[in-house]
């Protein structure tokens, strides 16, 4: 008589026979909620099922989840955002995660099985997205698609991450204008009498973004010693105005141009005598609140309106600034750490016709050269 297999220990799972000649086996999992479900696995033999039995108990032992079955992918995305983007990643950047989730990639795509989420569902979707938006929306979901699905094959749900391989849309490149030396100057010129001067001078000097000035504290600055330390921005989101990290989490230390000084300190002395309130931010509304980035970027274009030039967007003065520190012969490695750019690419990529005409001023030398034996 065969002797009988011993049975299992608990929690090791289960092993029966079907009625159709093939094996079952019973795991109780972790599922991406935190809960417990069972799994099920089956096999033509009773060595195969086991076989199984056991990958799925070295993951029970390691923690992995184990979805029982594939979720749809709009329920990753909301887990995902929920669990994964939400507590790492900043506010904006969980806020522009979520808005491409639930505009586009959940009413579009959030039917799809995670597992059964093909190349050809990606290109398809983005094909369509980008004849209903535009190019840089597309490129965006994408690369918002692409980050979830890398999360869900860490977290070993999938085994690969179909969004990588499909090449994301290209979109067109914003053609940088920013003013040229003599309109800064004019500008300069006229906003010397506006309350936010030293805003606007270190915006065009220094590069400075729109959240990183507001966000300025006397405690950042060492106007002695003239170096400005970029440690924080003031954003508003959801109607409330709140301090975060840098773009990139990136703090940095900035020199001051000796232009920056004179204005900075006259500021301090003029919001000691006129602030009702002491917030320690350099720049503060008559009720000594933070300004608002908004309300900074609607001054520089009112002034801009007065002396009678092209209006551009603030962010623009900060390219004005890349432009002019390129064309004075500094490194693009230190154009890079002085504006606070993640990668030398940046600088290279957006400060492009700033090289063609360096390159333009090396071809005429050239022709001088060859000019002399005729």
């Amino acid at each position: 008589m065969a002797s009988q297999r011993k049975r299992n220990p608990n929690g090791a799972g289960t092993i029966t026979k079907r009625k159709d000649g093939r094996y079952q086996a019973a795991v109780y999992v972790l599922q991406p909620d935190g809960t417990r479900a069972r799994k099920f696995a089956y096999g033509k033999t009773w060595a195969e099922c086991d076989t199984k039995r056991r990958a799925l108990l070295d993951k029970v032992d390691q923690g992995v989840p184990v979805p029982t079955r594939s979720a749809k992918l709009s329920e990753y995305l909301s887990y995902w955002l929920d669990n994964m983007v939400k507590p790492r990643r900043k506010l904006s950047t969980y806020d522009k995660y979520e808005a491409h989730v639930r505009l586009y990639l959940t009413p579009m795509l959030g039917t799809k099985r995670l597992e059964s989420l093909g190349v050809a569902d990606v290109r398809r979707f983005l094909n369509q997205l980008e004849k209903k938006t535009t190019a840089a929306t597309a490129k965006e979901s994408h690369r918002v698609l692409r980050t979830a699905l890398s999360a869900a094959c860490g977290e070993e749900l999938i085994a690969r991450n179909v969004a990588k391989l499909v090449e994301p849309p290209r979109a067109k490149t914003r053609e940088l204008s920013p003013w040229t030396l003599d309109e800064t100057l004019d500008f300069l010129a006229v906003a010397r009498k506006d309350p936010l001067y030293a805003a606007f001078v270190l915006a065009i000097a220094t590069g400075l973004r729109r959240g990183e000035i507001v966000g300025l504290r006397w405690e950042d600055l060492d106007l002695d010693n003239r170096v400005l330390y970029v440690r924080q921005q003031t954003q508003r989101r959801r109607g409330v105005l709140y301090d975060d990290d840098p773009k990139g989490r990136r703090r940095r230390a900035v020199p001051l141009p000796a232009m920056c000084i004179a204005p900075l300190r006259w500021h301090r002395m003029r919001q000691a005598a006129t602030a009702s309130e002491i917030t320690g931010h350099v720049f503060v509304t008559r009720n000594g609140r933070p300004v608002e980035p908004r309300n900074l970027y609607r001054s520089f274009t009112r002034v801009a309106n007065g002396a009678g030039l092209r209006v551009i967007r603030l962010h623009d003065a900060r390219h004005g600034c890349a432009t002019l520190l390129t064309a004075a012969g500094v490194a693009p490695r230190v154009v890079m750490e002085i504006l606070g750019h993640s990668q030398i690419s940046i600088t290279m990529d957006v400060y492009t016709h700033v090289v063609q005409d360096t390159q333009r001023e090396a071809i005429s030398h050239m022709d001088r050269l060859l000019k002399r034996r005729r």
